[in-house]
């Protein structure tokens, strides 16, 4: 009932445990709490909280207008609500080394088990957009040392994600993953892998786990778990993609209402008001009221 049993430190530490058991974890994104609730129940390994998919939630795209009170805001509500280990985007950090550490701290105080920063200049975009640009490696690297230098709690996974290879090559991905370890970094992220090959690459470059980015529309082909964990691929995001199913529901929905003006053949597509109701664990917050509502309202009429 209400909120998730397991403290942030223990999702912290049972994060780490998964990840250093060499397993290949799958966190879908979640664009509500609800649906957080709905990742556990189906059984995944964690959570994700995309930056995109928060700016697209506010009716912004992705190209660095939101806050950190927003994204923590939104992360904190997410990460309460499951036993799930939560992974956000901190996209750049918001800003240069001090504010990169005061954004960890902020996104510890929420409850995440990691977050990753990226190298792109300030204000970022889409990683799977054309026209990207990254700061220089010594300003990437500053960030990553600050985010590590800056958590409390040693387990709080930091991640960094560079961009650098549709800008620069898979080389230049490869030194600056390197670089990222060396600062801190306990895991990496490298956007816009063009192959397996790549992320086979980046694998043999770094002894920490590897990030795949499977979002749909993008720079990578959608590969599966199988061909991902085959070159020691670790963690595997699907950031937009419930968002993606829930808009492309909604809008065939909203024309079936203007063309038929009711919704009766969809209500087949629906979540019914029972799994709705389970997934949010009525029964138990029914249980609950009745054991402390022990009294009415009859002998209290004088």
């Amino acid at each position: 009932m209400l909120y998730a049993t397991t403290t942030p430190a223990d999702k912290r530490r049972a994060f780490r445990e998964r990840l250093a058991s060499g397993q290949l974890l799958q966190l879908p994104g979640a664009f509500t709490p609800l649906s957080a609730k709905l990742i556990e129940r189906k059984g995944f390994d964690g959570v994700y909280v995309s930056g995109a998919v928060l700016s697209a939630e506010l009716g912004l795209p992705d190209i660095g207008l939101t806050t950190l009170s927003e994204v923590a805001g939104r992360a904190g509500q997410i990460a309460r609500m499951t036993d799930l280990p939560v992974l956000v985007d901190a996209d750049t950090g918001f800003g240069e080394p001090l504010n990169v550490a005061r954004t960890v701290q902020t996104l510890e105080d929420a409850g995440v088990a990691g977050l990753h920063i990226e190298d792109q200049v300030n204000p970022k975009r889409c990683g799977h957009l054309d026209g990207k640009a990254v700061v220089d490696r010594a300003t990437a690297t500053k960030r990553i040392r600050a985010a590590a230098d800056a958590r409390r709690d040693s387990n709080l996974l930091i991640m960094a994600r560079t961009d650098v290879r549709a800008i620069e090559g898979l080389d230049a991905a490869v030194d600056r993953a390197k670089e990222f370890v060396d600062a801190g970094a306990d895991a990496i992220f490298p956007e816009a892998m063009r192959d397996l090959s790549e992320f086979e690459a980046i694998r043999a470059a770094v002894d920490v786990p590897v990030l795949a980015n499977m979002t749909e529309f993008g720079k990578s082909e959608l590969f599966t778990t199988g061909q991902l964990r085959d070159v020691g691929v670790n963690l595997v995001i699907y950031p937009v993609s419930l968002l993606r199913l829930a808009m492309g529901a909604a809008m065939r929905a909203l024309d079936t209402l203007k063309a038929d003006g009711s919704l009766s053949a969809e209500v087949p597509n629906m979540q019914t008001r029972a799994e709705l109701y389970d997934l949010l664990a009525y029964e138990s917050y029914s249980s609950f009221d009745s054991g402390v509502f022990d009294f009415t309202l009859d002998d209290n009429l004088s």
